[in-house]
């Protein structure tokens, strides 16, 4: 990956064009679990989770951790070893039965009591707990709060109409101290329909900005054959930080996929 120094200089844009009226149902989040078209999960810990690391857990130990959108995320694995309580949301109990498969994990599986048809899988040690729901049926009354999230694929994943929704949970999950890793995705819209849907930063700051400071890390070039397969000319990858500004502290750190991002690492958003 190159440098933000060695990336073009692009004009982002704020439109999202047709994906604005894009919806994926749940069933066709299912399917592709049933049909194994899971490109989007990765086998190896995320590179700017392990370079972030120390953002995530600013000096802390024995974090709770959450997963949005978990699918079998290799990382719950990586940070429940390093003693932290990590705890998911996925809807296909498929992806949460391969996480514990593929790690060797025994588990327990209950149901959720105010959840209609969830369930929650336990890791015997206690420190993950996974449950098999829709997202927004999940609150802080049934998850609690958290001291660290990472997003990876999941504010992506959504459809495009559900983002204030979105964002608002994961505001209540938030506790005062919490830092949100997030990874996001930007590009030319009009060249692919998604998922990953194209996130503009002026809608994340339009998500985001009334409580947080918003600081761009990095920025780098992440242009592959397989952007080059969906029509795109370019894929551009981005960092920032966002830190709550108001009398809660929360910190959260934008990491994000971009095109159409201006050159400069400490852009506006």
């Amino acid at each position: 990956m190159d440098s933000f120094t060695d990336v073009p200089r692009i004009k982002e844009s704020s439109d999202i064009g047709q994906q604005q009226c894009r919806v994926v149902t749940e069933e066709e989040w299912l399917q592709k679990w049933q049909m194994r078209n899971i490109g989007f999960h990765k086998e190896q810990v995320h590179w700017i989770l392990r370079k972030y690391l120390d953002v995530l857990l600013n000096g802390r130990s024995g974090l709770r951790i959450f997963f949005p959108l978990c699918g079998k995320a290799v990382e719950m694995k990586w940070l429940a070893d390093m003693g932290h309580c990590v705890v998911g949301v996925e809807l296909s109990e498929c992806a949460l039965k391969e996480f514990f498969t593929e790690h060797n994990l025994s588990y327990s599986e209950e149901p959720v009591p105010g959840i209609s048809g969830a369930k929650v899988f336990k890791s015997t040690s206690g420190n993950i707990s996974l449950y098999c729901c829709s997202i927004y049926d999940l609150s802080s009354t049934i998850a609690g709060r958290f001291d660290g999230i990472w997003d990876r694929g999941s504010l992506v994943a959504i459809n495009p109409c559900d983002r204030e929704r979105y964002a608002n949970l994961m505001l209540s999950l938030m506790e005062g101290s919490c830092c949100y890793l997030l990874v996001s995705v930007l590009y030319d819209p009009n060249k692919h329909k998604g998922p990953p849907f194209y996130v503009p930063d002026s809608e994340i700051k339009s998500l985001f900005g009334k409580v947080c400071e918003i600081k761009c890390l990095e920025k780098v070039d992440d242009f592959s054959d397989q952007h080059k397969a969906w029509g795109l000319d370019y894929f551009l990858e981005r960092a920032g930080d966002y830190s709550k500004c108001f009398e809660t502290e929360h910190t959260i750190s934008i990491y994000g996929k971009a095109s159409d991002v201006t050159q400069s690492c400490d852009c506006p958003m």
